[in-house]
């Protein structure tokens, strides 16, 4: 019974996923919370987190989803060019792009998720000629639970202060245990 109701859960997030449209799903709000970055769709635990700048016109759903290990990118959609995003820092389970879209102040990176993680953007730097983004994993693993070791990337946006420009993009990383 338990491995059915596992298959389900899964069968859900897998689905919900894929779709690119997840209204109602965990983190689709862009209500609450710290206002400097968004938590993924369909990641389970705390909703959304909202934009940088708390305001509610920013966009909460990711525009772009990844299907077969690739982006798929709606029009409208811009991917930043390679040389402006700095990853140096990142490890090769992070994707190395971004994109723009809305009126260039909306911005899509990739987080790690899966299993008790769940993964979240944050904003921690802007100036004239950089934007700092700091891909957050979070591990919560309830007490008397088991948790499933997948990793999946995960679609996160972040609203910006002003449009992004030629401003170079600098992506880090950081766990946390929540």
């Amino acid at each position: 019974m338990r491995n059915a109701v596992a298959a389900v859960a899964l069968a859900v997030v897998l689905v919900g996923c894929s779709s690119g449209t997840q209204s109602g799903a965990p983190g689709s709000s862009s209500s609450g919370g710290a206002p400097t970055g968004t938590t993924a769709p369909g990641s389970s635990g705390t909703p959304g987190t909202g934009s940088s700048s708390g305001n509610p016109t920013a966009p909460v759903q990711p525009p772009v989803s990844i299907s077969e290990q690739k982006p798929v990118v709606p029009p409208g959609v811009t991917s930043v060019a390679k040389d402006k995003v700095d990853t140096t820092s990142l490890s090769d389970t992070y994707r190395d792009e971004a994109y723009v879209f809305g009126d260039g102040r909306d911005i899509e990176v990739f987080g790690v998720g899966g299993g008790c993680k769940e993964a979240r953007a944050e904003i921690t730097g802007q100036s004239a000629d950089v934007v700092q983004i700091t891909l957050v994993t979070i591990t919560k693993q309830p007490s008397g639970t088991v948790c499933t070791q997948e990793i999946r990337e995960v679609p996160l946006t972040v609203r910006l202060d002003a449009p992004l420009g030629n401003r170079r993009l600098v992506l880090e990383a950081r766990e946390e245990t929540g």
